[in-house]
């Protein structure tokens, strides 16, 4: 596995959720601009987006047997040691078969598993997206090489703090230049403020209720709305929507998120690490609702760039109509103190990051086999 007259052999490990897999490919993206030789492969399994996201970028993937993990340490962990151990044995023979130089870990189903079929023959490296880490990252950065972090306070002992792979066409927008592409795209007014609301791929009920309690008062500020609902969901189209002239556009799914971002001056969204990290590098200011279940981690994701003045945190029992337009109505009309918070956004962003990890993987490989 060591010899350095060949390619460089990357596998990421990364599946499951998108918030797993697009960081781990942000990072392949930038592994393959700085190194054009080297080899990428992705382990995946039969769960989740894998199989429709990771091909349509380009990477080879490796499915192996999903091991379901609980969030938190259970005894149910410990009645998986079959599947666990044929998952990591199915792990090792790709590790073998593509001469892995490095694994590169994520999070997920396939993260523990690659860690310890990895551990003591590949070197490791873990990035943590999330403001708190999750169980596969909390055991591969036992016997990691180097950890990465999206954020300060992730519970991994020595996490070097450099924040989340991104698309490059999201860290390298230019909001400005699109705004008036991105508006005749979705049918949005040329002039006058946009609101941007969506809840992730799946959208989010709460959102969805609350901007059409609020979309008639908006309206009559001059604020357009547009409105990733989610495909799955009824949605409460608002009353007044039909005579607002466009100035409210829904959409079951945000196919060009970019330029869904160039359209908006403001956000309302959940607060996923993905999100927040997009949301701010595009230097959007916005209202953050985290998911009212889990470990708390979405409050924690949005915490920088709300210190930073970069948003607002709003729990989601409290979001109701009223709650939106007292947080977003004046906002979006005082252009000097949107212009002030989308600064400060961008100074809580994440560009940068793909290459950063890139490299500091590189500097891990170099260690240990020259390469």
């Amino acid at each position: 596995m060591n010899d350095s007259t060949r390619p460089l052999s990357v596998v990421i490990a990364g599946g499951g959720s998108a918030g797993h897999i697009e960081p781990a490919l942000s990072f392949a993206d930038a592994v393959r601009r700085l190194r054009p030789d080297a080899r990428i492969t992705a382990l995946g399994t039969e769960r989740g987006l894998d199989r429709t996201l990771i091909p349509a970028r380009g990477y080879p993937l490796e499915l192996i047997p999903p091991v379901p993990l609980p969030r938190k340490p259970t005894p149910d962990l410990f009645k998986l040691p079959a599947k666990v151990l044929g998952s990591v044995r199915a792990t090792r023979a790709v590790l073998r078969r593509v001469e892995a130089d490095v694994v590169v870990g994520f999070g997920g189903y396939v993260a523990l598993p690659a860690y310890l079929a990895a551990r003591g023959r590949v070197p490791i490296v873990v990035h943590e997206a999330n403001a708190r880490a999750g169980l596969a990252n909390r055991v591969g950065a036992r016997f990691a090489r180097r950890v990465a972090a999206a954020v300060p306070g992730s519970g991994l002992a020595g996490a070097e703090v450099i924040g989340i792979p991104l698309r490059r066409e999201i860290t390298t927008l230019d909001r400005r230049a699109q705004r008036a592409a991105a508006r005749a795209h979705f049918g949005l007014p040329a002039d006058g403020p946009v609101l941007l609301v969506f809840g992730g791929s799946q959208g989010a009920r709460s959102l969805n209720r609350a901007v059409a309690e609020a979309f008639d008062r908006l309206a009559e500020a001059g604020i357009a709305v547009l409105h990733g609902h989610g495909a799955g969901n009824q949605v409460p189209v608002p009353a007044g929507a039909a005579s607002a002239g466009g100035r409210y556009v829904g959409l079951p799914y945000l196919e060009r998120m970019d330029l869904a971002y160039a359209a908006a001056d403001a956000v309302l969204c959940r607060c996923g690490a993905i999100t927040v990290a997009e949301v701010s590098s595009v230097g959007l200011p916005a209202v953050y609702v985290p998911l009212p279940h889990g470990n708390g981690e979405q409050a924690l994701n949005a915490g920088p760039v709300v210190r930073a003045g970069g948003g607002s945190l709003v729990s989601d029992a409290e979001l109701t109509g009223q709650r939106v337009c007292d947080e977003l109505a004046g906002l979006l009309t005082d252009p000097v103190r949107l212009a002030e918070m989308s600064a400060a956004a961008r100074r809580s962003g994440h560009a940068g990051a793909d290459e950063a990890l890139a490299n500091l993987v590189f500097d891990v490989v170099g260690e240990v086999s020259g390469k």
